[in-house]
């Protein structure tokens, strides 16, 4: 390889992508997104509600398929990473997820009044599969597309924010379906119909308009488990596991009391209620660029700080607003809801920074790996945030049932509850990135390096 080649490449590497392919790079969002709206709110409903389902077995059926699916991704990134093919490596598998997501769904759509527990569980596995399958091939493709600090912090930000249209379109549609008449089991058949026509459309745009290149690899280089035990005790990886523990399950927290704080607390009906949590993931959609954009000028980890102060702040206000106003918390629901969708962008463009780092010390493609980690902390702490506050309510003495009609000290420890675990998590979260060390200045210097050893293995 000549000198002029390997600057060409070096060049290409930092060469950013341009908006309309980072737009339809992030297509593949809309459905993920979607599909995780669905499946929070919607379809445990429509299985017990509709098809007759026992609520216990609605509940063991996620569970098990949840504690079968988090082992489970780890083994994805390895065998992402492992894979070469002239059509590249997270192209393949981004083929692969989508009709075993969409073949999931359509069993599921199937389902007859009264299925059984065993059904649901195989469809929902299968369903689960695609859905981790495309997630962390479009995380860890977006690693090597944007190679700079910079470019990371911005396509991130840009994915997260078409993430939040792909969520208000999948909610728009049970509202549109009720308001022309329709019952609420035909309106989440709608809104299923909708992500499975969108996985292919999206990803056949990704697939189409986004070029993948596989990076050379240091020759005579196996993995071994002292491999994965390094990823896991990498100095700053281990920060961001922590940081995105924290991070997630502030919000949470939050999202796991909300109905019963705006509802009690702030005297709310369930509509309003509702108007908020639309505020809320609205402000998502220019909140993730904004964030990204930030965090390219003041770097990632002092964002990440930025926006956990800024979201603490914001829910102390709730105290000192006026109770059934629901145009008075508006403000705060959208400064929350900005700073929030910025969390998980921030650390998916940390992790791409990390993967440098460790194909430059181990000489391989972690990425894959390193996303899987990084989606099975989250998995847990979403997981943890309903297991630790619900006995927190039953602790202090807050009936649901009673609604408002709770004791005043009852309402005063929801109260306590709902502000208190978000803040709390938060600046941990923040913590964690006090000292970090992977920044601007070193993820550049890593960059470089890498790009003069891959010109070399590549002659």
């Amino acid at each position: 390889m000549t000198a002029a080649t390997a600057a060409a490449m070096s060049a290409s590497s930092s060469k950013p992508l341009s908006l309309g392919r980072t737009l339809a790079f992030s297509a593949t969002s809309l459905p993920i997104a979607a599909l995780a709206v669905a499946i929070t709110v919607h379809l445990p409903a429509y299985f017990a509600a509709s098809l007759g389902v026992p609520l216990v077995a609605v509940a063991a059926a996620f569970a098990t398929c949840r504690t079968i699916d988090i082992p489970v991704e780890p083994a994805l990134g390895m065998a992402m990473d492992r894979t070469r093919t002239r059509w590249g490596r997270y192209r393949v598998w981004t083929v692969l997820g989508a009709p075993l997501l969409m073949g999931g769904l359509f069993m599921l759509l199937n389902a007859g009044r009264g299925v059984g527990t065993g059904y649901l569980i195989t469809w929902l596995m299968v369903m689960y599969l695609g859905l981790s399958i495309l997630g962390l091939a479009h995380a860890a493709w977006g690693s090597t597309l944007a190679r700079s600090y910079e470019q990371r912090a911005r396509i991130f930000g840009i994915m997260g924010g078409v993430g939040v249209i792909g969520s208000l379109g999948v909610l728009a549609i049970p509202i549109i379906m009720e308001a022309n008449g329709y019952s609420d089991a035909q309106g989440v058949r709608a809104m299923v119909w909708y992500i499975i026509a969108l996985a292919p459309i999206a990803v056949a745009i990704v697939v189409w308009r986004t070029p993948e290149t596989i990076a050379p690899e240091a020759p005579g280089q196996k993995f071994r488990l002292r491999d994965y035990l390094e990823l896991v005790t990498h100095p700053s990886m281990a920060r961001i596991l922590l940081a995105d523990l924290c991070l997630t399950l502030g919000p949470g927290w939050m999202a796991a009391l909300f109905l019963f704080f705006s509802r009690d607390r702030m005297l709310f009906t369930t509509g309003q209620a509702n108007l908020l949590l639309v505020v809320y993931i609205v402000a998502g959609l220019v909140g993730a660029p904004t964030t990204g954009w930030v965090a390219s000028k003041i770097g990632k980890h002092r964002a990440a700080m930025l926006s956990s102060a800024i979201y603490s702040l914001a829910l102390v206000t709730l105290l000192f607003l006026p109770r059934g106003n629901v145009w008075a918390s508006v403000p705060t629901n959208f400064a929350t809801g900005f700073v929030a969708a910025g969390f998980t962008a921030l650390i998916r463009a940390m992790v791409a920074d990390v993967a440098d780092d460790v194909r430059l010390t181990q000489g391989k493609e972690r990425a894959g790996l390193l996303y899987a980690l990084i989606t099975s902390t989250s998995k847990v702490a979403l997981a943890a945030a309903i297991i630790i506050t619900y006995p927190v309510l039953a602790s202090i003495g807050y009936d649901p049932t009673l609604g408002p009609k709770n004791s005043p000290e009852a309402i005063e420890g929801l109260t306590i509850a709902f502000l208190a675990g978000p803040i709390g998590f938060l600046a941990l979260g923040a913590a964690c990135f006090i000292g970090y060390k992977l920044t601007a200045e070193r993820a550049t210097e890593t960059r470089r390096l890498l790009d003069e050893r891959d010109a070399q293995h590549a002659s």
